[in-house]
């Protein structure tokens, strides 16, 4: 009796799954198989779509290898900025909380907003960082609209919303034992060694998760990219998501971008794979 009642609580959020998570994501297997445009009934093609993914489309290569540099430079800057802000606000220092808040702040601010205020900043006219570099007088560069200026753009902002790893970093670190720091000074060990081998170790947990977080969200990276350059100069910041969206919306190629969308979802899984088979040789769980 009390499960019944269980289910009949859950049963809005059950349908709602069913109907707006499982059953697209069980249609989207079918549709990657079919030439599909929403206008007209999918056709079935088989594996044609994968195909021509996979040998005839540049653009395809081109979105995975600029996903997998962003990846790879994005994602340990983020985690390096991320460690390094939360030991500098984890200090007992007067008006600390005031410094978290104001380092925090950037992370809620609304994607499209921070998007818009980045175009302004970087705008190679009245940009508040050409500005600034005109007072050297050297004149910037244009530098959403000029490879590889645009890409490098991106991933620059990326370390805007750092406060959001930083509040996750700045737990862990609450949570290791004073005890252990106490016995370390005793031992003669500097700030550096403590760092080293009490601090850094007891953060790896802390640090596998916005590893791993982190690099599902550098291959799904699309707003950004989309509001400030909209994939351009020469597709240089055409992000696998990105791609997906112009092939579905643009074109109107539903089949192929669900295609696309299962390649995705293989990479994101093979990758994260990767991350968890690799992980007990370097994340530290003793207390």
């Amino acid at each position: 009796m009390k499960n019944r009642w269980g289910y009949l609580f859950i049963s809005p959020w059950l349908i709602g799954a069913l109907f707006f998570v499982v059953g697209p994501f069980i249609a989207s297997v079918y549709f990657s198989f079919t030439r599909y445009d929403i206008v007209n009934s999918p056709v079935w093609v088989g594996m044609a779509n994968y195909k021509t993914l996979f040998f005839d489309d540049p653009l395809f290569w081109n979105g995975l290898l600029t996903t997998l540099e962003y990846a790879a430079v994005a994602v340990p800057l983020g985690i390096i900025g991320g460690v390094g802000l939360a030991l500098l606000l984890n200090l007992e220092l007067p008006g600390m909380g005031i410094y978290r808040t104001i380092f925090y702040l950037p992370s809620i601010v609304p994607v499209v907003a921070s998007s818009v205020v980045f175009m302004w900043l970087l705008n190679p006219q009245i940009g508040l960082v050409n500005s600034l570099i005109r007072l050297l007088g050297v004149e910037g560069p244009n530098w959403l609209q000029k490879r590889p200026f645009a890409f490098w753009s991106l991933v620059g902002m990326s370390l805007w919303s750092l406060g959001g790893s930083m509040i996750i970093y700045l737990a862990g670190l609450k949570d290791v034992p004073t005890t252990l720091y106490e016995a370390a000074v005793i031992d003669g060990a500097g700030a550096w060694n403590r760092t080293r081998h009490i601090t850094l170790p007891l953060l790896t947990p802390v640090i596998f998760f916005n590893l791993v977080m982190g690099v599902i969200g550098a291959f799904q990276y699309f707003t950004q990219a989309y509001i400030m350059t909209q994939g351009g100069p020469e597709d240089s910041t055409t992000f696998y998501g990105l791609y997906i969206f112009f092939r579905a919306w643009r074109y109107l190629d539903m089949g192929y971008a669900s295609a696309l969308a299962w390649v995705l979802f293989l990479a994101i899984t093979c990758v994260t794979a990767v991350i968890f088979k690799t992980h007990s040789k370097w994340v530290f769980y003793g207390r």
